[in-house]
């Protein structure tokens, strides 16, 4: 039974090595400015939006009473970091453009970092 265990988790491997190098290879194929590359790069950004919504569904279902035992004030701390992270990285591009708004993409992301950090202590105390 152990070897069938190392031989599943080797084609796992594999398979996952394969996606990389397909993703890989569509990189480096494509035309670095054409239409083909902003629907690639567009694609991947779907793909990788929807995981993440779906692993934060999957987090906030299996731990739905530990976030209401929090009280109504930690929770609106975290809901509005989390908020203040997606709309920073959201807008990441326009953000970039000039040098406050760098020091404001920072500033944002530190600051929600915190808030989640302090979130998280309050949830360890006794």
């Amino acid at each position: 039974m152990g070897g069938r265990g190392i031989r599943v988790d080797g084609v796992k491997h594999v398979r996952n090595f394969g996606i990389v190098a397909l993703l890989a290879l569509g990189v480096y194929a494509l035309p670095g400015g054409g239409t083909a590359a902003n629907l690639f790069g567009a694609v991947l950004f779907v793909i990788i939006t929807a995981g993440i919504a779906l692993l934060a569904s999957r987090w906030y279902r299996e731990h739905r009473m530990d976030v209401y035992s929090l009280g109504d004030t930690w929770r609106l701390i975290a809901y509005v970091a989390l908020g203040a992270i997606v709309l920073t990285l959201a807008g990441s591009p326009r953000l970039f453009d000039s040098g406050p708004g760098t020091v404001l993409w920072i500033v944002l992301l530190g600051a929600s970092g915190y808030g989640l950090y302090r979130v998280w202590r309050h949830s360890k105390e006794y």
